[in-house]
């Protein structure tokens, strides 16, 4: 019988944020896929490490890239390595930041297997955008306020931050000081707030935008208040 392959949320880097059955499915799952960046840091693998000590793992190059082609060509080696297991009968759980559903390159894994005829299955996590608006102890919306998650490199994100209602600006890092600088024209800077690296022990909070004076790292994440 062949294996499953779970696409497993450990949340944004609390190791405490980790959901319990997140940690059931890596426990009981043979083999865990680790995505690895060219820098050599397996972010979402060091939230769970100490959960899973003797666990086998399989780390899975993610490059940086957005050349189609080349991504393309890298998941459907990730996935050839993730069904070499499957083959064999074993679990594997592929561990991603955050939810699964929320802009992970996980998805693309997921798919190419689904394809394969393998059996999948997602287990959610706690969003970086909800983890944020709890370390800046404010609500991301109440009663009929719209919630609009945009990812920071949209190339319209302009008019996206214009719509009514809280937003959320997603791998902020590259473009930041550009985005700082749009939110300022928009009237908007006051209102904003950014959480670099939340639950994990280099985070900085930021409760006004206005105070950022430098760029951030990848795992940046900006909520913005509706300007009523």
């Amino acid at each position: 019988m062949a294996g499953k392959l779970y696409g497993v949320g450990v949340g944004p880097g609390d190791k405490e944020l980790v959901t319990l059955k997140a940690l059931r499915v890596l426990k009981e799952c043979g083999v865990v896929a680790v995505p690895k960046m060219k820098s050599g840091e397996t972010t979402a693998y060091n939230i769970v490490a100490d959960y899973i000590p003797e666990k086998p793992v399989m780390e899975c190059f993610m490059p940086m890239s957005k050349d189609f082609d080349e991504l393309q060509k890298n998941y459907e080696a990730i996935a050839d390595m993730v069904e070499q297991h499957l083959k064999q009968g074993k679990d594997v759980a592929f561990v991603t930041l955050g939810d699964p559903t929320v802009y992970s390159t996980y998805m693309q894994i997921n798919a190419i297997i689904l394809a394969r005829g393998y059996e999948t299955e997602l287990i959610p996590g706690i969003t970086s955008f909800c983890a944020a608006a709890a370390r800046l102890n404010m609500p991301l919306c109440e009663r009929d306020e719209p919630l609009i998650v945009l990812p920071a490199s949209y190339k319209e994100v302009r008019e996206g931050i214009k719509l009514r209602g809280n937003k959320v600006l997603m791998k902020a890092a590259r473009s930041v000081m550009e985005v700082r600088d749009m939110l300022a024209e928009e009237g908007l800077l006051e209102k904003s707030s950014m959480v670099e690296c939340c639950g994990m022990p280099n985070e900085k909070i930021y409760r006004n935008m206005a105070d950022m004076q430098e760029s951030s790292t990848y795992f940046s994440l900006i909520i913005v208040k509706d300007r009523d």
